[in-house]
């Protein structure tokens, strides 16, 4: 069919034609938003799930969300090895200067951005690109902690935003990638600006593990956060992410077809979007059959092989690559970190740091104490197919 018409969207957090099975969580995000606007307390949200199952999808629409109920918005990336200022001072300084306009904020914002100034004069960095017209406020966010910098100068915006009538969201995505200094001075920042009613709210997104840094980092994080956990979707979510698209460009879809995707991506967000995008390039007649499915797992197969898993795989060093491709040969994890030892025929306490590198790297992490698994949806099929054992 014409691919100009084709609405499925495999892509880094592109935004599905169908955003099904995600209600809960963006009608709670849209509460906490509003209410913020309405100087109520919202709840902050730390979204968790692996790979492909659209957590960056939900942070966009989150932030699509807030801008719409007037908020400024921030969304950055955290990225490993990467300082939190380095990615939050250009985005504040945007902020404030948005904030500026406000008659009735100057007052507020020229103290935020005292307190900004402060903040980037302390750490000696050259924020480059970053202009800021006022003088540094000695005693305020210049101490050079962050856990004590970052939430006065959390606190000085949330007030010029209070006094300017608006609200600021800022969002995180990969969050599990923040140094534990950076996250626990987030946390603080956030739990600042959540006592003190300020109409600053935050989400984020990260890996699974990151529910159990962020509680390393500070004990009253479970109690500061609500978790959503984004995982695969149930079967009939997963059949309207994939039929609704299509019948909205008066197409129609067999129900053996329908079913074989579903079993075939396990409902997992992103790998329904490939599997819609390859059938619908193979389909004709505005009608997509099972035979036109089969086809399509094959092109999607290769076409993941080749790059969503083998991108990730080719970032590893070889233990760490004998390391997964020992998982996979157990079959469907989790996996015992003790099996994974044995299979290797080494003890479990040598194998902890390749499996603490691995984990860094957000290939791995620990459902629960001694296990391991896939951050990976599938990956460990992709080892099976493409590295069998000999």
């Amino acid at each position: 069919m014409n691919p100009v018409r084709n609405p499925f969207a495999p892509g880094a957090g592109s935004q599905p034609p169908e955003l099904a099975g995600r209600k809960l969580i963006i009608d709670d995000a849209d509460i906490s938003i509003q209410r913020v606007m309405r100087g109520r307390y919202g709840r902050p949200q730390m979204i968790l799930g692996l790979r492909g199952v659209g957590k960056t999808v939900l942070l966009n629409k989150i932030q699509e969300i807030a801008e719409s109920h007037g908020h400024f918005t921030s969304l950055v990336e955290a990225q490993d090895q990467r300082a939190l200022s380095d990615m939050l001072v250009p985005k504040m300084n945007q902020i404030l200067r948005r904030l500026s306009g406000s008659e009735r904020a100057k007052e507020y914002v020229a103290n935020a951005f005292r307190a900004l100034c402060s903040f980037v004069s302390r750490l000696k960095i050259n924020f480059q690109g970053i202009d800021i017209e006022f003088e540094a406020e000695r005693g305020v966010a210049d101490s050079g902690n962050l856990e004590l910098d970052l939430p006065e100068l959390f606190e000085r915006i949330g007030i010029a935003a209070r006094e300017a009538g608006k609200a600021w969201t800022l969002l995180i995505d990969e969050v599990q990638y923040l140094q534990t200094s950076d996250l626990s001075a987030l946390i603080v920042a956030i739990h600042r600006i959540s006592q003190k009613n300020l109409p600053v709210l935050f989400f984020g997104a990260g890996l699974p593990q990151t529910a159990a840094l962020s509680g390393d980092a500070k004990s009253y994080a479970e109690r500061l956060f609500s978790y959503p956990k984004v995982d695969a979707l149930e079967e009939g979510d997963a059949m309207d992410a994939i039929r609704t698209p299509l019948h909205r460009e008066n197409v129609q879809i067999e129900n053996e077809a329908l079913h074989e995707i579903v079993k075939n991506t396990h409902g997992y967000p992103y790998f329904l979007q490939e599997w819609g995008s390859h059938a619908w390039a193979i389909a004709e007649n505005n009608l997509v059959t099972l035979q036109d499915v089969k086809q399509a797992t094959k092109a999607a197969i290769q076409s993941l092989d080749n790059g969503f898993f083998k991108v990730r795989f080719d970032r590893l060093t070889p233990k760490e690559r004998e390391y997964l491709q020992a998982m996979s040969r157990l079959g469907k994890g989790p996996y015992r970190s003790s099996d994974v030892a044995n299979a290797l025929k080494k003890d479990t306490q040598s194998l902890g740091p390749c499996r603490a590198q691995i984990i860094s790297k957000g290939m791995i992490y620990s459902p629960a104490y001694g296990d391991i698994d896939f951050t990976v949806p599938l990956f460990d099929e992709y080892l099976r197919r493409n590295f069998p054992e000999k």
